[in-house]
Parts: C-alpha cells; structure tokens; sequence
C-alpha cells in the first residue's frame, strides 16, 4: 500500500445463531430490538462522516466487511455504505473490496446483487466438509453449500474468493481433515485460510470439554494438520504468503496485509479496533450502546493507547514474521541480530538477502521464535 493509504473495515456484528467456539463480538439478530439493525446501520454512515472529519483526504485502497455474518445485511445496505464511503473518501480504482459471508446466507442472486453493490471479494466460513465437525462447531451449511457458493461467486463475477477452513476439531481425524482440504481445492478458490481451533474461556465448546463431553485438541495434530494443509495447497498453486494464509499470485489478501504492515486502517461499528500514525483505539462493545454514542453526535470510542518505541519494535517483529516476505534484518538490534545464526542452525529460519524469513517448521513455532529472538 502507498504511504498515507488507508483500510476500512466495517463490523456487522449479527449473525443468524452464535456458534458455540466463537467469541468474536456478535449478536443474535433475532434478540435484538427489533429497529436496532436500522439505527446501528445509520451509526455506521454517521460514523464514516466522523472519521472523514478527523482524517481529512485519504486514498482508500481496502474495505472490510467483517462480522458476524455482513451478508445478513440487505445488498442495498453494502451499496449504502460503499456510496458514503465513495463520497467521503478518495477510493482506489482498484480498491480490493471484501464481504465475509457464511454459506447459508448467500444465493446466486444476492451474490449477483452484492457484486452490483461493489463488492469485488469474497470470504466464505467453510470450516469443514465433514457434517460430524460441523455439527461439534454448531455450524448450520450443509457441507456442499460452500462449494455451491463458490462457483455461484465465480457467475457474479467476483474478482476473487477465499475459503476459511479450521483444524483440530475435536473428533477429527487426520482423514477428515484431508477430505476438507481436498474438498476445498476441488472449488479451485483463489486464497485459503487455515485455522487451527482455539479453545476460547467462556463459549459452550470450552464448557463442553470441560465437562468431558468432548477432547480437547491436541499439539501434535495440530502440527500434523498444517503441514498436510501447506503441502496440499502449494501442490495446487497456492502459495503460503501468511503463516495461515495461502494464495494464488495476485490474490493475497490487501487488506490484512495492510494490518501485518502496520498500515493505518480505520474500523467501524460496535468494538471495532483502529490503528492510526502509532495510536489504537476501540469502539463501545454492545451495538446499542455504540449506536447511542453516534446518536448522541459523539465518538463511539470506549478506549485507546499510544503504541511505544517498544511496542512498535514488538509488533514488527512478530508481524514481519509471520509474512513470507519475512522481516528486515534491519528492523533488529544489535543484540537480537546476534540470535539469528542460532535460529538458522535450529532450522527455523533462512535469511534471504536483507530479509529473515520462518522455515516451515519456525512457521508451526513462530511464536518461540519471536521470543527467543526479541530483547
């Protein structure tokens, strides 16, 4: 991204049901009041205003529409705010413009819709191919309907689609799993996402191995998982460009690289966060209360910091690490470069002209190696 560029990303928190692994910041749409969609819709158009106020002219090269589940949100709401933002905001010509979406909740026609709208990318939540797993992440696709959902975005004419999958269920087995991967690749999607499960504190999944009634994941498949994942997907053209993120050339995702940059991206809408020249900030958790804020013509922000010297010098290092095109060894102290032969001999990783960048076994360790090489 060009300097002084910007990312937007919008956040529609509802969905349809709340799975029981996710603790992302999401509602029930049929527990809400019933006008509370509408007035937290017209905040997210209020709070563009605000945001232009304070910014002055940026070049928007990204937009985000993340959730929740976004396509729970009528076409015409995209086409709302995408004209705002056009309105408010210098955008790129070829701004890469993205809508998660959960496969239930697309069809041919709302798809043929949402690329009308502008949409130009699409991030489906496969997760898995395998009904058993499905049911344990309380997801409600059949396991076909992500597939059908691809190639119904390819006759819309998206530019790009991405597929998310997640590993380590419990109850999965090294053959599930290769039946999802395969699965996946057979839809021929231009990007790929793998995720390995991650038990969150206070979601039912957690409460349900606590009570024994499910295992909890394992290390070691974990591993097992990703290296299937990652040989599997090179095989087919996709490249791994992000330690859980593997594209076709020219489809990396813009708008999270632009996170993994340090770029400046502005987020909308309830606990939104937001980076700009070194400041973070979030948003008021709860839509109501986020909506009430914007309504009351003030700032929705519930909190915000400073980064550091040293929290900068962190952030770069362990993003710069997890990126294929790897970290600058200048962007190390003097002490920390003195770690790096030790982390080449352990085969972690390679350097590569003025670049360090993680093996394939420093990419299933990456954190340990962010920790032995910082200060």
């Amino acid at each position: 991204m060009s300097p002084g560029s910007l990312s937007l990303y919008l956040h529609i928190p509802w969905c349809r049901v709340r799975c029981g692994y996710c603790d992302f910041n999401t509602y029930v749409l049929g527990s809400a009041a019933p006008d509370l969609p509408e007035r937290y819709q017209a905040a997210l158009l209020a709070e563009l205003g605000l945001a232009a106020e304070r910014l002055g002219p940026r070049r928007v090269e990204t937009i985000y529409f993340g959730g929740g589940t976004p396509t729970l949100m009528a076409p015409p709401a995209f086409a709302a705010l995408l004209g705002r933002i056009g309105e408010l905001f210098d955008v790129a010509p070829d701004a890469e413009i993205t809508t998660e979406a959960n496969p239930e909740t697309v069809t041919p026609a709302s798809l043929a819709q949402l690329r009308q709208a502008g949409i130009t990318r699409l991030s489906l939540g496969m997760q898995s191919a395998v009904p058993h797993l499905l049911a344990t992440l309380e997801r409600v696709h059949t396991p076909g309907r992500a597939v059908e959902a691809v190639g119904w975005a390819r006759a819309a004419g998206f530019a790009s689609v991405s597929l998310d999958l997640i590993y380590a269920t419990p109850g999965e087995t090294l053959t599930d799993w290769e039946h999802s991967v395969e699965t996946a690749l057979a839809a021929e999607p231009d990007h790929l996402s793998a995720y390995s499960l991650i038990v969150e504190p206070g979601t039912r999944l957690a409460a349900r191995i606590a009570r024994g009634e499910l295992p909890a994941p394992q290390e070691d498949a974990m591993a097992e998982r990703y290296l299937l994942a990652d040989e599997r997907f090179n095989a087919a053209g996709l490249a791994w460009y992000e330690v859980s993120n593997w594209a076709r050339p020219g489809h990396e995702c813009r708008h999270n690289l632009a996170y993994w940059r340090s770029g400046d991206w502005w987020g909308f809408g309830a606990g939104s966060h937001s980076h700009v020249a070194g400041v973070r900030w979030w948003n008021e958790r709860h839509p109501r209360t986020y909506a009430e804020r914007i309504e009351a013509c003030a700032m929705p922000v519930a909190g915000s910091e400073e980064l550091t010297d040293e929290d900068r010098h962190m952030e770069t290092v362990m993003l710069g690490l997890r990126l294929r095109e790897g970290l600058l060894s200048s962007a190390l102290t003097a002490s920390e470069q003195t770690r790096v032969p030790a982390l080449v001999d352990d085969g972690l990783v390679t350097v590569m002209g003025e670049r360090i960048v993680c093996t394939q076994r420093g990419r299933l360790l990456a954190d340990g190696v962010v920790r032995d090489l910082l200060d």
